[in-house]
C-alpha cells in the first residue's frame, strides 16, 4: 500500500512538473511546404526545446499572437510574403497543450508584407501592421475565435529622411496599450509612433486627437513594448540601430520622448539593423537585438525609466529576429532568422546578463516566438 502511494505521488508530481513547463510556438518563415508553425515543449528547469507537433498548411507564418485566454492563436499567412495580394490573417484553436493547432479560418489582412499581430486583452479584436504597404488594420473576433472581415483600416501617408528606406510609410507593429484604451504603431518610413483610440468590442480604431509622436529622424522605428508599469513605451529603430524612451500618458494616449541610445558597440563599424526588444516581467532588465552585429544589447531600467547599457551579448546565430521571455522571467528565448536556430539564455535576475543554455537548436528560418504558459 505504501509503495502504492509513493508511486501516485511520483506520477501526480510528474504531471505537476510537466503542466508548469510552458509550450513554444515557433514559426518557420518559409513557402509552401517549408512552411509551417512548429511546437515545443520547454524544460524550465534545464531550458531545453523538445518538439511536439508541426502545423502545416501555414505559409510565411511571419509574426503569431496569443489570445489572452490561450485557446486561440492567429498567424500572418502569405503564398507570396510581401507581394501584389494581400497577406491573411489566420485563426487556429488551441488544442489543449499538445502543441497542434486546428484551423478556424483566414481573413485579409489588407495590405502586404503584413508583418506584426496584436490582440486586445478582451480577445475581440485582432490588430495586424502591413510593411509594404504602409497600413494597419483592426479584424473582428468571432465568439468560436475565428476572424470576421476587417471593421477598421488606415493607410498611413508620408516619408522620412532616409532615401533608400523612408520613401513611403512601412507600417511594422502594433500594440495595444496595457489599458486596453490605445493602439501605438510605429511607422519605419515616417520616423512616427502613430496612436489611434480602440473600441474593442467592435475593433473600431479612431486616430487619437494627438495622432502621433515622432521618432529621431532617420531611426526607423520598428517595434515597440510597455513597461510592466505601463507609465513607459520602449521603441527600437532598426535603421539606427537605437533603443528610444517615451513617457506614456494613460490619459491622453499620448507619447513624451525621454532617451535615446545605441544598441551597438561604439566601435563597431559594420552593417546592422536592429529588430525586436522585449522586457523581464519584473521590469528591470530590457534586450534587443542586432542584426548583422549578430547580438542582444542588455539594459537595467532605472526607476525613472531610462535605460543604461549593462552588457552586448552574442545571439548565438545570424541575425537574431524575435525574443521571448518567459513568464517567469528566467529564461530568454532568440529566434536567428537566417541563422536557422533558435538559442536559449539564462537571465541573471540580479544582472540581466545572459548565459547560454546550451547549443542552440536547429529550426527552419524562425521569425516568431510565443510562449503558451
Amino acid at each position: 500500500m505504501k509503495i502504492s502511494v509513493v508511486l501516485i505521488s511520483c506520477v501526480l508530481a510528474a504531471a505537476h512538473a510537466s503542466a508548469a513547463d510552458p509550450v513554444v510556438f515557433v514559426t518557420a518563415f518559409a513557402p509552401g511546404d517549408k512552411g509551417g508553425i512548429h511546437a515545443y515543449e520547454f524544460d524550465t528547469a534545464a531550458g531545453k526545446l523538445k518538439p511536439l507537433h508541426r502545423t502545416t498548411g501555414a505559409e510565411n507564418p511571419f509574426f503569431l499572437a496569443l489570445s489572452p485566454d490561450k485557446k486561440f492563436l492567429y498567424s500572418i499567412h502569405a503564398k507570396q510574403f510581401g507581394g501584389k495580394e494581400n497577406e491573411h490573417v489566420a485563426a487556429y484553436e488551441v488544442v489543449g497543450r499538445t502543441g497542434e493547432l486546428k484551423l478556424l479560418n483566414r481573413q485579409s489582412a489588407e495590405g502586404t508584407a503584413a508583418c506584426y499581430l496584436d490582440i486586445d486583452k478582451t480577445g475581440k479584436t485582432v490588430l495586424v501592421a502591413n510593411y509594404s504597404s504602409g497600413s494597419v488594420a483592426a479584424l473582428p473576433v468571432k465568439a468560436d475565435g475565428s476572424l470576421g472581415e476587417k471593421v477598421s483600416f488606415f493607410q498611413h501617408k508620408g516619408s522620412s529622411v532616409d532615401p533608400k528606406r523612408q520613401k513611403e510609410p512601412h507600417a511594422h507593429c502594433i500594440v495595444v496599450s496595457p489599458d486596453n484604451k490605445y493602439v501605438f504603431a510605429a511607422d519605419l518610413g515616417m520616423d512616427q509612433i502613430l496612436c489611434y483610440k480602440l473600441d474593442p468590442a467592435t475593433a473600431k480604431l479612431t486616430p487619437n486627437k494627438t495622432p502621433f509622436a515622432k521618432s529621431p529622424a532617420g531611426a526607423g522605428p520598428r517595434h515597440l513594448t510597455f513597461h510592466p508599469n505601463g507609465k513607459r513605451v520602449y521603441v527600437i529603430n532598426e535603421l539606427l540601430n537605437s533603443v528610444t524612451v517615451f513617457d506614456y500618458d494613460a490619459t491622453a494616449g499620448t507619447l513624451t520622448e525621454k532617451q535615446t541610445l545605441s544598441t551597438l558597440p561604439s566601435d563597431f563599424k559594420g552593417t546592422s539593423y536592429c529588430a525586436d526588444l522585449k522586457i523581464t516581467p519584473d521590469g528591470k532588465f530590457l534586450y534587443g537585438t542586432n542584426r548583422g552585429h549578430d547580438s542582444i544589447a542588455v539594459y537595467s531600467i532605472g526607476a525613472d525609466g531610462k535605460l543604461t547599457l549593462v552588457v552586448i551579448e552574442p545571439s548565438l546565430g545570424k541575425g537574431p529576429q524575435n525574443l521571448a521571455i518567459t513568464a517567469n522571467g528566467e529564461w530568454l528565448l532568440c529566434a536567428n532568422l537566417p541563422g536557422k536556430n533558435v538559442a536559449v539564455f539564462a537571465i541573471d535576475a540580479k544582472t540581466g546578463r545572459l548565459k547560454s543554455a546550451g547549443e542552440p537548436i536547429s529550426h527552419p528560418s524562425p521569425s516568431c516566438i510565443m510562449l503558451l504558459p
